[in-house]
């Protein structure tokens, strides 16, 4: 007696996994994949270090190209509008507008006086995450911030500013004062004390800032993704209900089209957030006294 092959059920947790998860190669399915071989490791003394682009570290670098190709094209289009004395408008005047309201509304309005200064690097942090986010809703694309080795690495850039750039202004007595506070009315041995009980949370506080802001940008990118495959994924999961699996696709798509509105949002505002944080951090160094 021959019997029907049965058919491979779908595993929802797979799917999830193999679209967030790191990878060397890229999956355009369904028309095709590329893969490549890790490459040798790189040797420092007691250490190997494995070098091979991964899918997160391709997007990365076009995350990267695309701010570069965004900043130059506005720049040189802004330059012919004002060399012609017209105003600004199309693409350039929407990327001078939301430039300046990072600048402006973002760095310098949370940093203070001098906050000129670390606006740039504001403005790439912002612009970086963005498009970091924006890739990863378009198909076959890929979130590098939902790897948190590269959250990590921006929050690792974020925790030198703030400490370099506050033990630059405050010097080392001023840096002191940041880990043993001076508690206002309280002098002497009591005084003396509470500096020294405060120290540790101060410091814990220095590390935690950065880790919190890098975990946030993790999670936030990831949970979306994680939210949008396993809804796709029920469609083929209820699929042999007959006609009742129209009616759970249906609504399944309209609550798929409503998430991705919503993880658009998200994908900007958490942008908005990590580049208002690094100038939140670097605002309260700078004006510790």
């Amino acid at each position: 007696m021959i019997q029907a092959a049965a058919k491979p059920q779908l595993d929802i947790g797979e799917l999830v996994m193999h679209h967030t998860s790191d990878a060397y190669g890229l999956d355009f399915a369904p028309f095709g994949e590329i893969h490549w071989h890790r490459w040798p490791d790189l040797h420092l003394g007691p250490w190997s270090v494995n070098v091979t682009p991964t899918k997160h570290v391709v997007f990365l670098f076009l995350s990267a190209t695309l701010v570069f190709l965004t900043m130059w094209t506005a720049g040189r289009a802004l330059k012919k509008q004002r060399a012609g004395q017209n105003a600004p408008h199309g693409f350039a005047a929407a990327i001078e507008g939301l430039v300046l309201f990072v600048r402006d509304e973002i760095a310098i309005a949370n940093i203070g006086h001098g906050g000129e200064k670390f606006a740039p690097l504001v403005m790439t942090l912002f612009f970086f995450i963005l498009y970091s986010n924006l890739l990863g809703l378009l198909p076959w694309g890929a979130s590098p911030s939902g790897n948190v080795a590269v959250t990590g690495a921006l929050a690792i850039v974020v925790f030198l500013t703030v400490e370099i750039a506050g033990f630059r202004k405050l010097g080392p007595k001023g840096y002191m004062r940041s880990i043993f506070p001076v508690v206002p009315g309280m002098t002497g041995a009591s005084g003396t004390l509470i500096s020294v009980a405060m120290a540790p949370i101060e410091l814990l506080g220095k590390f935690v800032k950065p880790f919190a802001m890098a975990v946030r940008l993790f999670g936030n990118m990831t949970a979306g993704h994680f939210v949008i495959l396993s809804l796709f994924g029920i469609m083929f999961l209820f699929g042999n209900l007959g006609i009742w699996s129209y009616g759970i696709a249906g609504t399944t798509v309209l609550l798929l089209v409503g998430i991705m509105m919503l993880e658009l949002f998200v994908a900007v505002l958490q942008a908005y957030v990590f580049a208002l944080l690094t100038a939140v951090f670097i605002g309260l160094m700078q004006h510790e006294h």
